[in-house]
């Protein structure tokens, strides 16, 4: 009997495609990660961290090629926990890869900066998070998702420590201006979903984290343009709640073009804000 449209097979459930998709490709093809907010993320996060560091060497290269290499191991590992048990070498030997990369380069500078190894613990520790998040597919829960968010953004103090070989608490201050900057697009994306959560849960994020940093810029913790350049997520997500019906429904790649401007945005008055005293009054001159 010929099918009809209801009588059509069912898509397979997610995990069962990427099953299918990993036995069609050969296993010395390399993985890459499809999060492309993340490569945002790590990217401007990372050259915060260099800008605080006012400089650029040799270690602040190696650092960046470690930051990328140990974003890149997290995918193929994450998508072989999610097969449960079934084995797929191209999984493994790009994962290991990836994170061997990442291992030995940051190996070699915590032997010249042993404060890294603190970072260290704290991204190790949020990747056995989320692998377990993963194993239980919990790992679109918002905390677990801030907790990955968390962990991209130590590239911020990773960068400044690893470029200047030590560390001040403006670095912590930092690095939660990064996470909670971009952390906002865990509650903006998810109005995008059939059946969004409570506005209110939103509303109560930014409103938590505009005093935090707040609180960060009067202790110190924060110059006052990088404190303010936290006002550019605040005015993304009063874009996105005077356009909610457009946000809702137009397609992703409008949301990343606006996710990309509000970063590349952030990112501009950070880079003006820990700029070096004399080139600070350069710009303020023009």
């Amino acid at each position: 009997m010929t099918a009809t449209p209801n009588s059509a097979t069912p898509s397979p459930p997610p995990h069962k495609q990427v099953e299918a998709i990993s036995h069609q490709i050969p296993w010395y093809r390399p993985t890459f990660s499809p999060e492309h907010g993340v490569y945002v993320i790590l990217i401007v996060s990372f050259l915060t961290g260099a800008a605080a560091a006012q400089g650029w060497t040799l270690a602040t290269t190696l650092a960046f090629i470690c930051a990328f290499a140990g974003f890149q191991a997290e995918h193929p590992l994450m998508l072989q926990i999610k097969q449960r048990h079934s084995w797929k070498p191209r999984l493994l030997v790009w994962g290991s890869l990836y994170a061997g990369v990442a291992l030995g380069i940051g190996a070699d500078l915590a032997l010249q900066t042993p404060m890294l190894l603190w970072l260290y613990v704290g991204a190790i520790a949020a990747f056995l998070m989320d692998g377990v998040a993963v194993f239980y597919r919990k790992q679109k829960s918002i905390w677990n998702e801030f907790l990955t968010f968390a962990a991209v953004c130590l590239a911020a103090p990773f960068a400044a420590i690893a470029t200047t070989g030590t560390a001040t608490i403006s670095l912590f201050g930092l690095w939660l201006l990064n996470t909670l900057f971009f952390s906002s697009a865990i509650f903006t994306v998810k109005l995008r979903k059939p059946k969004p959560p409570s506005l209110a849960i939103g509303l109560a994020y930014h409103g938590v984290a505009a005093l935090i940093v707040a609180a960060l810029w009067f202790v110190g913790w924060l110059p006052s343009l990088a404190a303010i350049a936290f006002g550019v997520v605040l005015l993304k997500f009063g874009f996105i709640l005077w356009r909610r019906e457009w946000y809702q429904t137009t397609v992703i790649k409008h949301v990343a073009v606006l996710e990309t401007l509000a970063a590349v945005l952030f990112l501009g008055l950070n880079a003006i804000a820990l700029l070096p005293a004399y080139a600070s009054a350069a710009v303020q001159s023009l």
